[in-house]
């Protein structure tokens, strides 16, 4: 058994798991089950890249930057180990993905007034709008991208 926290690539056989992550979080419930759905994870490991975070052999968050928009996809970890640092370095990970993607800048968007509204702000993400849905939509400029005028 891993005795090693580490990050690594998800793998389809890693799907029960981020859905198990994703629907047991406290905060931004999805309202829809139905709108991320384990096929929908399937198609963005075979499109992108989701990063987890595993320990002692068991996966304890996972995120996601997607590289057709610059958006942060995913970002959840497990409630049973919030606040021990693992949501910083995968957010870290995604936004890489969305740096190397070419984008200057990465977006994502959450519910007002929840830990990850603060935790975004703590981080050094802006808040520039709500969607359509309610949500605070967040941008940050992604250190070391290439020219900002590609996206």
């Amino acid at each position: 058994m891993d005795q090693t926290p580490g990050t690594r690539r998800a793998t389809h056989d890693d799907i029960p798991r981020l859905m198990e992550i994703r629907h047991g979080v406290h905060e931004n419930r999805l309202r829809d089950p139905a709108s991320v759905t384990a096929a929908d994870c399937a198609a963005f490991i075979d499109r992108a890249e989701i990063w987890v975070w595993v320990e002692d052999g068991q996966i304890k968050g996972f995120s996601a930057g997607d590289p057709r928009d610059g958006s942060i996809w995913a970002l959840f970890v497990d409630p049973a180990d919030e606040g021990r640092g693992i949501g910083r370095a995968l957010l870290a990970l995604a936004c890489e993905t969305v740096r190397v993607a070419g984008f200057a800048t990465a977006t994502l968007s959450t519910e007002p007034g929840t830990r990850a509204d603060r935790f975004y702000r703590l981080n050094g993400w802006v808040e520039t709008g709500r969607s359509a849905k309610g949500e605070v939509v967040f941008r940050r400029p992604m250190e070391g991208s290439p020219d900002p005028r590609l996206h």
